[in-house]
């Protein structure tokens, strides 16, 4: 086989990346070096994108910046647990999520999410605890690093697209190196808050964030795994 055709030495570890990649919801406070953290973003940006308009903007807070934001984020949900018609001041830039859920998509969020409440002992009606474990996003469950996405308002719908190709970069090239991640769109709704925290231009709008650091082994929540679909439940073959 010629040279450009050839597997890469080890496609194994590739797959086990992959493979052994989840969204971890607790982690250990050990610092991430920048070092480390510069070699993993240099990787991802080998993600593709529309004639390489590698529409990616990322920003790193550790240490004060990491606490400031979660200090101020936290604060904002806890108080629209406490007054929820202030809800409407935090909006999202794009949705997410579906205005109306559909099946099958319905039925597999809400067993992911029962399934994830009932490993936690976490009853349906419990509203306290919910909320305190959603509260867990604002605090990076815990996490020493946080990464903010931004994207340009002028880009396309299609770089929404290229950036995650170079989101699950940054997660698959963490893993490889014994970091786990918990990509986060929990954030979107608080941008006005976030941007202007990071130093945002005004014409940047929140992707999502991102949690990354070492997990802390002993935490039963780390425990959770998400079933998929096999191959023939979402394939077609044609021809």
């Amino acid at each position: 086989m010629d040279q450009l055709n050839a597997p890469i030495a080890d496609p194994g570890s590739v797959d086990a990346a992959i493979e052994n990649r989840y969204s971890v919801r607790a982690f250990l406070p050990t610092p991430v070096p920048r070092e480390l953290l510069t070699h993993i973003l240099r990787v991802a940006s080998r993600a593709p994108s529309g004639t390489n308009a590698q529409p990616w903007r990322v920003y790193v807070l550790q240490g004060d910046r990491r606490d400031e934001l979660v200090r101020q984020v936290s604060a904002a949900h806890d108080d629209i647990r406490d007054h929820p018609e202030r809800a409407d001041q935090y909006r999202e830039a794009y949705d997410y999520y579906p205005r109306q859920w559909v099946e099958p998509y319905l039925s597999r969020r809400r067993h992911n999410g029962w399934s994830l409440y009932g490993l936690l002992g976490i009853q349906k009606g419990e509203t306290d605890k919910m909320h305190a474990q959603h509260h867990q996003n604002y605090r990076l469950f815990g996490a020493p690093v946080a990464l903010m996405f931004t994207l340009d308002r002028a880009m396309g719908q299609g770089s929404l697209v290229d950036y995650g190709m170079f989101i699950q970069n940054i997660m698959l090239a963490a893993r490889a190196r014994g970091l786990h991640t918990c990509a986060q769109g929990a954030w979107n709704p608080f941008s006005s808050i976030v941007l202007p925290l990071i130093g945002a231009g005004p014409n940047e709008m929140l992707v999502c964030g991102m949690a990354l650091g070492w997990a802390d082994p002993a935490a039963l929540i780390n425990t959770y795994g998400t079933p998929r679909e096999p191959v023939d439940g979402f394939t077609r073959w044609l021809g």
